[in-house]
């Protein structure tokens, strides 16, 4: 059985992979409504519109696709750039903080890159269009409404860049435009309802590392800043913000752990259910030390060289290989022999998954299909027939 307890004086590889699907509600679905479950999980990448629910659906009991897409709708989830300076979909109310923490670093991508250089305006210049910005924004502004607007605002042609810098930095979130998945292949912007700021971007930065250790720790410094790709020095700066509701962890490595005291720790032999992940889930990319759920060998595999994330087979609580949807069924290609009882548990989410995405997309992330060309030799299995 999950409890809480104190921590452990080492803590080992196992005990972490535990922690981890214990805090991310992989050890069991959980009966909870989409709201808990994504305050209780922090945050899901959203590249692909599809995959904020294939996250939900491994991790709550009897998912409904419907509440996730009124959470969309409302606003009580929102789907904007922030963690990683990539679209995450978090609770409405950590999205303010979470942005404002990543501004250094959002403004620095954007700021110094020469495709917003060449419009020859200043930092000041843009930041001083950002309250008429949103304004025009408080109804849903496609990419070519926006780039029109500053056309005529500015009295020149052909300044994409601009609106390329602010669309990552500014207070702007992305509309639900509809479609299976609340949001399709072109994005529509909306000023931010939400704009309590913290004013002080380390405070900001302190709130994120508080709700990443919720979600995904105990965790190193260098896992904090790969989750949020800052500076570990600004990381180093924030935590010490947490006082003493921070404790340190002895791990596997040289590298100390940092927890919130009374941080969920699972036993390290407690059974991990078979899932099938879908493409750029959140505990394949939340940790610098990625060994903790893909091991080692797979890293390079499971995430290609342009950054795609491809949906993973987990099996006793790690990466054992990938999957996607075909016409008669779920193709899984294990990268290791798997024992009869796996292929069966695997079979069983394959068919549950069938059946949730029926309704939806049946032929989810197709676009994606190219890397399985590229696949090393594997076990090859279509399941859920």
């Amino acid at each position: 059985m999950t409890d809480h307890r104190p921590v452990p004086p080492t803590l080992s590889a196992r005990a972490l992979n535990r922690a981890t699907l214990g805090r991310q509600l992989l050890l069991h679905r959980a009966r909870l409504d989409v709201l808990e479950a994504m305050r209780r999980i922090v945050a899901v990448q959203a590249q692909h519109p599809a995959s904020p629910y294939v996250a939900l659906w491994n991790r709550i009991d009897e998912f409904d696709p419907a509440a996730l897409d009124r959470a969309f709708a409302r606003h009580e989830i929102v789907k904007g750039t922030s963690i990683r300076m990539t679209l995450h979909a978090v609770l409405a109310e950590d999205h303010p903080p979470f942005h404002e923490a990543m501004q250094p670093s959002l403004r620095e991508s954007r700021l110094s890159d020469s495709r917003f250089r060449v419009a020859g305006l200043t930092p000041a210049d843009v930041d001083a269009l950002i309250p008429e910005v949103l304004e025009y924004a408080s109804e849903p502004r496609s990419n070519a409404d926006m780039e029109a607007w500053f056309d005529r605002r500015l009295g020149v042609l052909e300044r994409p860049g601009v609106w390329w810098a602010l669309r990552t930095y500014a207070p702007v979130i992305h509309a639900p435009t509809g479609g299976a998945w609340s949001f399709g292949p072109r994005p529509a912007y909306l000023a931010a309802r939400q704009l309590r700021h913290l004013g002080d971007p380390k405070l900001a930065l302190s709130h994120l590392v508080g709700r990443y250790l919720e979600g995904f720790g105990p965790a190193s410094v260098a896992d904090i800043a790969q989750f949020c790709r800052v500076q570990r020095e600004r990381v180093r700066a924030a935590m010490e913000a947490l006082g003493d509701s921070l404790v340190r962890v002895a791990g596997p490595s040289s590298h100390p752990l940092f927890d919130l005291a009374g941080g969920l720790l699972p036993d390290e032999d407690e059974p991990a259910p078979a899932r099938l992940l879908g493409m750029w889930d959140e505990v394949l990319l939340a940790y610098m030390e990625r060994s903790r759920v893909v091991p080692d060998p797979y890293r390079r595999i499971v995430t290609r060289v342009n950054g795609d994330v491809l949906p993973t087979l987990l099996v006793d609580g790690f990466v054992a290989g990938v999957w996607r949807p075909v016409e008669d069924g779920i193709e899984a290609t294990a990268f290791r022999p798997l024992d009869d009882d796996s292929w069966e548990e695997l079979d069983g989410e394959a068919r549950r998954l069938q059946a949730f995405l029926a309704d939806r997309e049946p032929l989810v992330y197709g676009r994606y299909g190219h890397w399985w060309s590229q696949l090393p030799a594997g076990t090859v299995r279509v399941l859920g027939r």
